[in-house]
């Protein structure tokens, strides 16, 4: 009986720490509302009861798994479900690009972490950023976001995993290589400062947190003064292209939270909440109504953004743009201005310097 008792502590042991993937597994299977799938979740309910009675046989020789799990971690609630994040993860992967400035700022390097779909996939990607400098030396490339390398990260030994909903396909996997917490993507991409926030709270770096938007906002508020009101009546434009696709940022962005921070003003079909920050797919045609400013800030989604801009600065309608004829379109780094993270917004700030500061046109 020993024997037979001792698989059965085995079994329930890993029912306990595989929660997470039988209730997910109960949802879809709900979602679905067929027979069979009712027939399942029947089954899954029946073990779950089986072995909620048979806790005193788990139990019998230690404290319970999950108490020995609440000395160790905490239970946080996520996009997804609920992970039991560690106290003090030393390996920590992201697979959210906007996240890696995150967890820099608070001082938490990552041992592996994700570049975006238009970013080099090579070994050099992370050591050669604009605005993170060497902070990221060392870290791991797990690959692009859109296509998470799970070999590589098992590979890591994580002990945390951070993400965003996006990555809910592969959830199950990421889970069972380490505790996974999954954010909205609208509080990474779009809300920053939201975002900022919650992963500061997970690693208890509440504190580091709120000195580095300190430093934001008292940089905010210099180049304000800097700024004086030479721009009060102009509109600073937001624009980018992605192979043939155009598209404006709008006052939701993160691009826009900062210029709404510095008081400056966009064109007013960007002073719109859009879906992902953005408005998408637009034509040439419409390039005057959407992104005509008195200058423009435009992002080259590309392996050579300065050949894609001097290409676009052949097209007779880009060059009818009231920024383009005054000499003030400017080609900024594409990372730096989707950044969503603390380090890309100071990063922004210093081109707000270089390009209304330092060095204006002579009409400004």
């Amino acid at each position: 009986m020993s024997q037979y008792s001792s698989s059965f502590e085995q079994f329930f042991r890993k029912l306990i720490s595989h929660r997470n993937q039988i209730y997910f597994a109960a949802r879809r299977l709900l979602q679905r509302q067929t027979k069979s799938a009712n027939q399942w979740l029947s089954l899954l309910l029946t073990v779950a009861i089986v072995a909620a009675c048979n806790g005193s046989v788990v139990n019998q020789n230690e404290t319970s798994t999950s108490e020995s799990l609440s000395n160790n971690c905490r239970v946080i609630q996520h996009a997804i479900g609920e992970s039991c994040v560690p106290d003090d993860p030393q390996r920590v992967v992201t697979i959210v690009h906007h996240m890696l400035g995150h967890v820099l700022a608070v001082g938490v390097k990552p041992v592996g972490s994700n570049a975006r779909f238009f970013q080099q996939a090579n070994g050099d990607y992370l050591n050669t950023q604009t605005y993170m400098g060497d902070a990221t030396e060392g870290i791991e490339l797990l690959g692009i976001e859109e296509e998470a390398n799970i070999e590589k990260i098992l590979s890591l030994k994580p002990d945390l995993i951070l993400g965003s909903e996006n990555s809910e396909n592969i959830y199950s996997q990421l889970s069972q290589i380490a505790p996974t917490v999954l954010f909205q993507l609208e509080d990474i991409v779009l809300d920053w400062k939201k975002g900022f926030a919650l992963i500061a709270e997970l690693f208890g770096k509440e504190d580091q947190a709120q000195q580095a938007l300190n430093e934001y906002d008292q940089r905010i508020k210099d180049l304000k003064a800097s700024l004086g009101d030479r721009y009060q009546n102009q509109t600073i434009s937001v624009a980018g292209m992605a192979g043939p696709n155009m598209f404006a940022y709008t006052q939701n962005s993160f691009s826009g939270s900062i210029l709404s921070d510095l008081g400056l003003d966009q064109p007013e079909a960007q002073k719109v909440d859009a879906p992902y920050g953005a408005i998408y797919d637009l034509s040439e045609e419409s390039l005057e109504q959407t992104v005509d400013g008195d200058i423009l800030f435009f992002l080259a989604f590309a392996e050579d953004s300065e050949a894609t801009f001097r290409e676009l600065q052949q097209r007779p309608l880009w060059n009818q743009l009231r920024a383009v004829q005054k000499g003030q379109a400017y080609l900024v780094d594409s990372g730096t201005w989707i950044g969503s993270n603390v380090l890309a917004a100071n990063a922004v700030i210093d081109d707000l310097y270089k390009y209304l500061i330092d060095s204006p046109s002579p009409d400004t």
